[in-house]
């Protein structure tokens, strides 16, 4: 029996979002896949929300007019679940009966504490041959997965296989390529095709070169490289995660690309992320700036007094906009190292 991917979403207080992506994933025909959306403890009853979408008591909701095609019309419904406990996902062998299966965490796990508790329940299940790590504040285009699946089938060493990854705010403009590349003496990256700004055919094997990671918006994940490498490590709670998985498992897997896999991403509205320092919430800042620094110790010791130089350009940069909290966070930061 050819086996079937598992699709993980993790949901914050944001079940419009994931109401959105669910619609896209659905529409897919012709595929075997099962997703699995596990809630971080959220407080505005997105669980709730959830199941009334699959039971045709809601509809999801296109905030841009243009992405409306990638969501409607809905999906046939009622459409079943199968809703678990954190415990129940990961402590016992549940089978995976429902197309849709929802898992209440308990709390706030961080991004890949909630992606492993799925993960953890999707390698339980015989017919897991692959996972996809999408964000929820995404919408796919109706082959996105078979070509991600067409991808891995093709290339048996590739371990996380990343998507086109578009602005869904304006679905022309590339976020990346797949993924980004890293500069460990700077502890910094930047994504592949974020100055090419438009759409346009590229050489994969050229994107694959320079990947230094897969961009965590879309992670593809055949089942040979969780059991080889492991779950993501959670210590992080937001940020670097997706560096980290690639550098652990680059002695015996290789990053891939499918360029036609289009997966069109709101861009990290939920927690106040943004490409900006002068617009990122201190949330946001930091995580980036501690994990900066904790996956440049982990994995590339001998570039931490280059880091922590760059650290000292970044708490002049926040004193400048006027940002006092983010610019005593990083000093406090430099000063413990």
């Amino acid at each position: 029996m050819e086996g079937i991917t598992y699709i993980i979403l993790v949901n914050w207080n944001g079940w419009e979002d994931t109401l959105e992506c669910l619609e896209s994933i659905f529409r897919q025909q012709g595929l075997h896949f099962r997703v699995v959306v596990c809630d971080n403890g959220s407080n505005d009853k997105s669980l709730e929300r959830i199941h009334e979408w699959a039971q045709g008591e809601r509809n999801a909701i296109s905030t841009i007019p243009e992405m409306a095609t990638y969501s409607t019309p809905p999906c046939k419904k009622p459409l079943a679940t199968q809703r678990l406990t954190r415990s129940e996902a990961e402590q016992t062998n549940i089978k995976a009966e429902a197309p849709l299966v929802l898992i209440d965490c308990g709390e706030n796990l961080g991004f890949a504490g909630g992606n492993n508790v799925g993960l953890r329940f999707a390698l339980r299940q015989p017919d897991m041959d692959s996972a996809w790590l999408l964000n929820n504040d995404t919408v796919i285009d109706a082959n996105a997965l078979q070509f991600l699946r067409d991808k891995a089938a093709r290339n048996p060493k590739a371990g996380i296989i990343g998507s086109t990854v578009l602005y869904y705010e304006d679905p022309k403009r590339v976020q990346a390529f797949g993924g980004a590349r890293y500069f460990p003496c700077i502890g910094l990256s930047m994504h592949i095709g974020r100055f090419r700004n438009r759409l346009r055919e590229i050489d994969e094997a050229k994107v694959e070169a320079h990947l230094g990671y897969i961009l965590g918006a879309s992670m593809f994940v055949p089942r040979r490289f969780l059991e080889a490498i492991g779950l993501m490590t959670e210590d992080y709670f937001l940020y670097y995660e997706e560096l980290d998985w690639a550098l652990r498992g680059r002695q015996q897997f290789c990053l891939g690309y499918a360029q036609l896999s289009r997966v069109y991403h709101k861009a990290g509205a939920s927690i106040g992320s943004s490409n900006k320092s002068s617009q990122r919430s201190v949330l946001s800042d930091s995580y980036l700036m501690a994990n900066r620094l904790k996956i440049t110790r982990r994995f590339f010791p001998s570039c931490m007094p280059f880091v922590r130089s760059f650290l000292i350009i970044e708490w002049l940069i926040r004193i400048a906009h006027g940002r006092k909290a983010q610019a005593a966070m990083i000093w406090q930061l430099v000063r413990s190292g």
